[in-house]
């Protein structure tokens, strides 16, 4: 990987590996409806990071990063609730998620400076 790659993008995309192992694991019955809207959202926040890195609409494509990363809370939450992530699972997803809440936020201060 080259060595500009945003620090962003490499924490997602192992945030991303670790959440498709869990979401892989939720009940047959979930698969088309709760697993695949949080697969799908994570997904597009590592498109959107990308777009935001060579993209003309830097800026635009950051705010959809954090309106993605605040839907992944909501559904995170949800899979929680139901049982269908552990507590500890889900601690550690709110931490990534705030962690790279943080870095977009920083990204998008930077741009729009």
């Amino acid at each position: 990987m080259p060595p500009d790659v945003p620090v962003l993008y490499l924490h997602w995309e192992g945030f991303t590996r670790w959440l498709l192992q869990r979401t892989a694991r939720f009940p047959r019955r979930l698969r088309f409806t709760l697993s695949n809207r949080i697969d799908g959202l994570a997904l597009d926040v590592l498109e959107r990071i990308i777009e935001a890195r060579y993209g003309h609409e830097r800026i635009t494509a950051l705010q959809r990063v954090n309106l993605d990363l605040e839907k992944l809370r909501l559904f995170l939450r949800i899979a929680h609730d139901e049982n269908h992530l552990d507590h500890r699972a889900f601690a550690h997803a709110c931490e990534q998620l705030e962690q790279a809440g943080r870095m977009t936020g920083g990204w998008l201060k930077k741009a729009r400076a």
